[in-house]
């Protein structure tokens, strides 16, 4: 596929679209292939008709079907501002947390401290280092996220055909998702469903934070204890609905707020824990299962010696 990434595009391009790219809108096409284009410029060539598919124009919203051919005019492209990347450390370590791959996914036991992508003030995440690590894979995308501090399972898909399956899984509620967390207190009983709808909420200052509230959106996660201690007890999580924060908030509806959690957490708790040598959120996307390539894919990811240590401590 013709690369837009470097210098002014001097002659109309005719690109060929192949089965990666059918059912992905034109103007999000655009944007994907034309690095440093403005996003005003790629609606204006549409809304011209400078962009032409099999020779007609189009909107924005035309998906694009295996064998079209698409004409993208000549566009100056803005300057691009060097960001910093990744450096070999990080490189390395992220190259480490590969716990699967094949021909169309990649699997990582992402480690905690690390954003899954760039923005808001952070360079780089995940998904800028292995694009760093495989440049030659230019369909790299990640399929979910996980919060900065939460370690474990994330999903980053090699192909676009992948990236839409795996999202239709997510969508359809055909993935298993599991995390390991540790919480205040000691939870009684077996299993226990958390059932209660989240919205989000916005402050003045920014800040994202997620409320239980009637109006939210629905979200079902069940706890089961696994191993209690004198203060706290390790929990087995696994989520029925993929919400924002949604353990974290539901852990602290339940009255057992996650360890090391400085914006649903308990202070005194916390503070307690690091005592144990806690100086983390302790939760972990240690198990994903979903069906894959004519079969089921099962990856877990163990908990690192840090939280491990912490495990020790409280026994």
């Amino acid at each position: 596929m013709t690369d837009f990434s470097t210098n002014d595009t001097k002659k109309a391009q005719f690109v060929e679209i192949d089965s990666e790219r059918a059912g992905q809108r034109i103007d999000n096409f655009l944007l994907s292939l034309l690095k440093g284009v403005p996003k005003s410029m790629i609606y204006k060539i549409l809304r011209k008709g400078e962009v032409r598919v099999n020779k007609g124009r189009i909107k924005a919203q035309y998906r694009l079907q295996e064998g079209d051919t698409v004409r993208i005019p000549p566009v100056r492209l803005a300057p691009v501002d060097e960001k910093p990347q990744p450096g070999k450390s990080v490189l390395q370590q992220i190259e480490r947390s590969i716990i699967h791959e094949d021909e169309r996914l990649i699997v990582l036991n992402k480690p905690s401290g690390i954003a899954v992508h760039g923005g808001s003030g952070i360079n780089y995440g995940v998904i800028e280092a292995m694009r760093a690590l495989r440049p030659e894979m230019r369909d790299l995308e990640l399929v979910h996220r996980l919060d900065r501090e939460t370690s474990g399972c994330l999903l980053i898909s090699k192909r676009r055909s992948a990236l839409r399956e795996l999202h239709e899984l997510l969508r359809e509620g055909g993935m298993d998702m599991h995390y390991m967390a540790l919480c205040k207190g000691k939870w009684r009983g077996n299993s226990q469903d958390i059932n209660a709808p989240l919205r989000k909420n916005v402050m003045s200052s920014g800040e994202r934070i997620v409320r239980v509230s009637p109006d939210g959106k629905a979200a079902l996660s069940r706890f089961i204890p696994k191993e209690r201690y004198k203060c706290a007890t390790l929990v087995e999580v696994e989520l029925m609905t993929g919400r924002t924060h949604q353990i974290r908030v539901h852990a602290q509806y339940a009255g057992h707020p996650l360890a090391g959690d400085s914006k649903y957490g308990d202070k005194e708790f916390n503070q307690e824990m690091k005592g144990h040598g806690l100086k983390r959120l302790f939760l972990h996307a240690f198990k994903l299962r979903f069906p894959w390539q004519d079969g089921v894919l099962e990856v877990q990811a163990p908990l690192d010696d840090t939280l491990k240590q912490v495990l020790g401590r409280l026994r």
